[in-house]
């Protein structure tokens, strides 16, 4: 979804105070219900599929560590 979403401010706030080219934000169980914010850059946002897809990869891997 493109544009204004109920997270919106906070991932903003986060881009903002750590300076990142790219803030992916998401909610679970919030005051505000589920959802997701990303405020990127076009070069990161066009890259999110594979940086989620590594990130997906990585935790699964520390899930079965856990076992």
């Amino acid at each position: 979804m493109i544009g204004p979403g109920k997270y919106d401010a906070e991932t903003t706030m986060v881009q903002q105070a750590t300076n990142a080219a790219g803030v992916v934000l998401i909610i679970i169980d919030g005051n505000k219900g589920q959802g997701f914010s990303i405020q990127a850059t076009l070069a990161v946002t066009m890259a999110l599929p594979t940086i989620l897809r590594t990130v997906a990869d990585q935790l699964e891997a520390d899930a079965k560590e856990m076992k």
